[in-house]
């Protein structure tokens, strides 16, 4: 069992309280992120005399042999000889280069080097997730170019209320993941400092130079506070409360795929790829993983749930608790990317029933507000209005009849100022059309944010 302390100790690690506290299972994750904190810091080691040239070559060549090896299967990771990722690198380092090997950890404690090594791999699982989260607005670009014209309900309280298109519905989701962009870039940001060089919690007496350190690993600086450096977990909740976002995002528009592709809906179909079948009847067409997604999202949230928990308790500087913060976080990171890429893959594979959709519009009373605006246009006031398009709202019910179908004399009947214009008034063409306001779902302003969206996307 290689361990990286022992000297004041004079009896062994009980075996189930060594695999208790052992977290290579786990941590192996962070080899590579490691391997480079290492790297930088003995570079930075070697600058400041600690360490001398020949040495600083000679382990740079080690650690970067351990991790070709690890990473080609050579070298296996074994979770019962080794307590961790740190102690299996520097373990196998002193076997590979001798002497040298022992002045890795000089002027470093575990404290401030798994710090490290988390806000390395969270810097870069950003990276990736806004890639995943860029493609998927470029697939809702695409997806609004196309829809501009296909009329569908919008709805409050599930319940139809005016009318609208698709592009607009998935417009609202293209806003939503772009603020998860921003929230990924604002955290990646204020993450971007330093902790290597802060020791356990009270830095070291070597002469360190953690600017120097910092920028080899691409930091803006150091942590500030030493003490705060290794304690800092405040990256994760951030980070997983961004993702636990991402996850509703994902969920809120799942749940409304797998409405819309109901029996009762029939607005999309769902491509074979994205749907699984029934062990008994014959017939179904499952929306599973858009079902998963939804799912999934509670996985998420229970990761940042979890976390919250561990810290909110704990004492200045590090304690052992904060070893529970890497599982919630690396498999909150697995299922984000995995449904996003899923739903993506879903999303541009769907087809959408237009003519569904606009009959849908069009016996959902969606334009009852235009008629009432119809009337305030001839002067009625709006609440009498409102009134008066209620009392044909309901006789349009009891009668299976929408709108526009009622006659002139029909309208009459319900308030005088009704003529004959006010059927191109409430069809749901004009109903969207006239809509144009920065954000409406005419075709003036969707055109406008689809300019928009084209340009934002191709700054970022």
């Amino acid at each position: 069992m290689a361990q990286l302390w022992g000297g004041r100790f004079t009896q062994k690690t009980d075996e189930l309280a060594y695999r208790f506290n052992a977290s290579i299972s786990f941590d192996q994750r962070l080899l590579k992120q490691d391997i480079e904190g290492s790297k930088a810091h003995v570079k930075m080691l070697a600058k400041q005399n600690i360490l001398t040239n020949d040495e600083r070559d000679k382990i740079l060549g080690g650690l970067d042999g351990i991790l070709a090896d690890a990473e080609s299967g050579k070298l296996p990771i074994s979770g019962q000889q080794y307590e961790d990722v740190h102690s299996f690198v520097e373990a196998n380092l002193i076997d590979r280069v001798g002497k040298a090997g022992k002045k890795l950890h000089t002027g470093r404690s575990r404290n401030d080097q798994v710090a490290l090594d988390m806000k390395l791999y969270v810097r870069e699982k950003i990276v990736q997730i806004d890639g995943e989260l860029r493609d998927l607005l470029s697939t809702l670009l695409t997806l609004m170019k196309q829809h501009m014209d296909t009329f569908m309900p919008g709805f409050t309280h599930l319940q139809k209320a005016q009318p609208t298109t698709l592009a607009h519905h998935l417009g609202a989701y293209f806003e939503m993941f772009r603020r998860d962009r921003s929230r990924l870039t604002d955290l990646k940001s204020r993450m971007n400092t330093c902790p290597l060089g802060s020791g356990a919690l009270a830095g070291t007496t070597y002469p360190l130079d953690r600017e120097y350190t910092a920028s080899l690993l691409g930091f803006d600086g150091p942590a500030r506070n030493t003490m705060d450096a290794v304690s800092d977990r405040d990256y994760l909740l951030e980070f997983l409360s961004s993702l636990s976002i991402i996850m509703m995002h994902l969920s809120r528009f799942s749940e409304e795929i797998i409405i819309w592709n109901s029996n009762e809906y029939q607005f999309v179909e769902i491509d074979d790829r994205y749907s699984t079948g029934s062990s008994i009847m014959p017939q179904k067409k499952n929306p599973d993983m858009a079902e998963l997604i939804r799912g999934k999202t509670g996985r998420v949230y229970g990761a940042l749930i979890s976390m919250l928990t561990t810290m909110k308790a704990l004492p200045l500087a590090y304690d052992k608790d904060m070893q529970e913060d890497k599982e919630p976080v690396f498999d909150a990171i697995d299922t984000v990317l995995g449904c996003i890429h899923i739903f993506r893959g879903m999303l541009a594979t769907m087809k959408f029933n237009r003519a569904k959709m606009k009959e849908s519009a069009r016996k959902g009373f969606t334009n009852a507000t235009d008629a009432a605006d119809y009337l305030v246009n001839r002067g009625l006031p709006f609440r009498d209005a409102h009134a008066i398009v209620g009392k044909l709202v309901l006789k349009g019910i009891q009668e299976n009849k929408p709108l526009e179908d009622f006659t002139l004399d029909e309208l009459k009947s319900f308030c005088p100022l009704f003529e004959k214009d006010v059927y191109s008034a409430i069809s749901l063409e004009a109903c969207v059309e006239r809509r144009n306001g920065i954000g409406a779902p005419g075709r003036a302003a969707m055109e406008q944010e689809i300019a928009e969206a084209e340009e934002y996307l191709g700054k970022m």
